[in-house]
């Protein structure tokens, strides 16, 4: 579990100066509770820091999980170590394929919250300048393993090293990497993000619809 602080930096386009993408682990306990709509509401995690409201934050885009297992093998590219929370995820998780999840797949974490696995994370001039890895935005997206953004559907209190189950998995076969190819490689997979329903973030939702219109999809 890792949290930031919004800390002022020379590489975000953020007008303000700062971001809040450096997050580090902690123990907890950390109150989890859904924030508020996106542009109003940051961070689902207590004490986490959203700089960026127009992009970042927000109900849909409650909480970031990353896969140890993707990072390790983003340390073996890159051939650095890379910590907990290095990616600005919250949640780094182990034995879970998060960029395998489905869109509206949900998981408890702890004895009480349940998120809901909403879309795949997009890279931006922050995440590149904060790893210091040149033409990172276009090599994180074409590895295509972007981690996965939830939203809140049962608050409470998480710790680090709280189990994750999964506790519903949809019939559909819309997954985080699918939705993340849709939205930035591959158009034409727009029309099969439908599927997924009011379960995908409303963005991807709305970009899905508009497409499948235009093309007769």
């Amino acid at each position: 579990m890792n949290l930031g602080r919004a800390k002022a930096v020379p590489y975000t386009d953020n007008p303000e100066g700062v971001t809040g993408i450096d997050k580090q682990p902690v123990d907890g306990p950390v109150r989890v509770s859904a924030p508020g709509p996106k542009g109003v509401g940051g961070s689902g995690l207590a004490g986490d820091a959203v700089c960026k409201l127009e992009h970042h934050g927000g109900d849909d885009q409650a909480v970031y999980a990353m896969a140890r297992e993707d990072l390790e093998a983003w340390e073996r590219e890159l051939g650095r170590p890379l910590a907990h929370g290095a990616f600005g995820e919250n949640l780094t998780t182990e034995g879970l394929d998060v960029s395998g999840a489905r869109i509206g797949e949900r998981w408890r974490v702890g004895p009480a919250v349940v998120l809901e696995v909403t879309c795949g994370r997009i890279p931006c001039r922050t995440f590149q300048g904060h790893l210091g890895e040149k033409q990172w935005v276009k090599r994180f997206t074409q590895r295509g393993a972007p981690g996965a953004y939830l939203r809140v559907i049962e608050p409470g209190e998480i710790r680090a090293g709280d189990p994750v189950e999964i506790v519903h998995r949809p019939e559909h076969d819309v997954t985080v990497a699918l939705q993340f190819r849709a939205v930035t490689t591959e158009r034409t997979l727009l029309p099969r993000l439908l599927a997924a329903g009011e379960a995908l973030h409303p963005e991807s939702l709305r970009l899905a619809r508009e497409y499948a219109e235009k093309h007769g999809a």
